[in-house]
């Protein structure tokens, strides 16, 4: 039980800090963007393409036209759209190959990352850096980690890009709710009524 508690504290203290330090600016630009297109349609890989959902779900309660990359009933992405792709490395290839498709269609390529010089993050025309992705152990030896004092982490993985990035897209939204004069009851509205 005590690394759960270990666990969430370290996440927490992990979210707090990148708030603190996220650009203003950024964060700003990323909401207007969101505000004045069109279409908006959302790829990701594994845990990260989880959260592009979550936030595509969010955004359709705020009754944004919003798309998942990949899914059958995904229409044609055009020129006027954003494509924003999560990727805590910015190598998955299949969000990287989607992007550069994006890319060379006109859109506008939004990008969340903890690698802003990854594949992904440099056809970006917005960029949010999120930190968090760290290079995983298979990288360095048993020995070499221990020598760096670099223990098992409690946070394995994705973990800390991921619960960071959930988070800020939730603020996100908070922020779409108060530029558009939506309140909870609102989005309810739009919550699937068949499950």
């Amino acid at each position: 039980m005590e690394e759960v508690s270990k666990a969430m504290k370290i996440i927490t203290g992990h979210i707090q800090n990148v708030s603190e330090k996220m650009g203003e600016e950024q964060v700003d630009e990323f909401v207007k963007t969101l505000l004045n297109s069109e279409r908006v349609f959302v790829a990701g890989a594994g845990r990260s393409g989880l959260i592009a959902r979550a936030f595509a779900m969010r955004l359709m309660h705020l009754n944004a036209q919003v798309h998942v990359i990949g899914e059958t009933i995904t229409p044609r992405l055009k020129e006027d759209d954003l494509f924003l792709g999560v990727s805590g490395s910015g190598e998955t290839a299949r969000v990287v190959s989607a992007a550069k498709s994006a890319k060379e269609i006109g859109a506008k390529i939004g990008v969340i990352t903890s690698y802003p010089d990854s594949s992904l993050g440099k056809l970006a025309d917005l960029l949010v850096k999120v930190p968090g992705r760290v290079e995983t152990a298979e990288k360095k030896s048993y020995t070499g980690r221990q020598i760096a004092g670099e223990y098992e982490s409690l946070t394995p993985l994705g973990t800390l890009f991921e619960a960071t990035t959930l988070t800020f897209l939730d603020g996100v939204i908070a922020s779409l709710m108060r530029e558009l004069g939506k309140k909870e009851e609102d989005l309810s509205k739009q919550h699937a009524s068949v499950e």
